[in-house]
């Protein structure tokens, strides 16, 4: 077992403060957005060049390289997405009458430049390491795009947990295409098929007769894969999520305490929202608004990005 220790704590560690850095970065003033792109398209480019480098390396270092370079590949996606930089064609909310596959095509418009940066971000992936024996950064990828996709179709569904404090105050006019709910129908799917992979991981992690880099390799993406899978919980069980990243939020962030859920608001359409707060209580304008449709101009409107 001290053989998967070790490479189980880095995952974790890794997660924890790459996690904690992009939102800290993310809610930094506007001003500094550019300097942390220019930055992060650096760290891109770099995390590239390592994924090419470490395919055909099959020692413990090489599987450590390849996912720690995935991350901050992954890392410029999601930096990219909040920034505002690599986002979709709409930055509005939603008319209110807005329901099922016109809401659901309006979303999809929010992050559609996004999502087609992330299949560009795969296919590179792909490309450095196709024919090489060091898969693990493609894993690791294939991983976060894959539950990154399936929390965001959870909260489209309908949560009980939207952690609305880590949305930045300028993504407001995301807050008509969250919902809040205690259950929808993909969740114990998705939960489900999460638990599946992490087992057949966790079984090639302790597979009989693998070498170092395989045991290394396997118990991170096995590591990543159950946290993932535990970020989908947090989505639904009332715990303080936000407690593990409160050092990377903004005071005031840290400071609002949203109630917890107390099932859909009847009278603001179909209890679409950000956060738990949609319960239909005062949310204060300094957070994003968590009623459908654009957010008002005291909140900074829909085109702050």
């Amino acid at each position: 077992m001290a053989a998967h220790a070790v490479p189980a704590l880095y995952a974790v560690l890794i997660w924890w403060f790459s996690t904690g850095l992009i939102i800290l970065l993310d809610h930094r003033p506007r001003h500094t957005h550019p300097w942390s792109m220019a930055a992060g398209t650096l760290v891109l480019m770099a995390a590239l060049y390592a994924i090419g480098a470490s395919a055909g390396d099959t020692s413990e270092t090489g599987a450590y390289t390849a996912f720690t370079a995935s991350l901050l590949v992954w890392g410029w996606q999601e930096m990219s997405y909040y920034m505002g930089y690599v986002a979709g064609p709409r930055k509005t909310g939603c008319p209110p009458a807005t329901r099922g596959f016109a809401l659901f095509r309006a979303a999809a418009a929010t992050s559609l430049w996004h999502e087609a940066a992330i299949v560009a971000g795969m296919a590179a992936i792909l490309a450095l390491t196709w024919g090489e024996p060091n898969k693990f950064a493609l894993w690791t990828y294939l991983i976060l795009w894959g539950m990154n996709l399936s929390a965001r179709l959870n909260m489209f569904l309908g949560v009980r947990n939207l952690n609305a404090e880590f949305l930045p105050e300028r993504l407001g006019y995301l807050a008509c295409f969250l919902r809040n709910r205690r259950m929808n129908a993909l969740f114990p799917f998705s939960v489900g098929i999460a638990a599946l992979v992490t087992i057949l991981l966790a079984r090639a992690a302790m597979g009989e007769g693998i070498g170092a880099h395989e045991v290394a390799g396997f118990t991170i993406v096995t590591t990543l894969m159950a946290l993932a899978t535990l970020e989908h919980g947090f989505l639904m069980l009332p715990l303080p999520s936000a407690a593990l990243w409160a050092w990377s939020l903004p005071k005031a962030a840290r400071t609002q305490n949203p109630p917890a859920y107390a099932g859909e608001s009847a009278g603001s359409a179909g209890g679409r929202g950000v956060g738990t707060g949609f319960s239909g209580e005062p949310v204060p304008l300094s957070r994003p608004s968590l009623t459908r449709g654009p957010p008002s101009p005291a909140e900074g409107g829909g085109n702050a990005l």
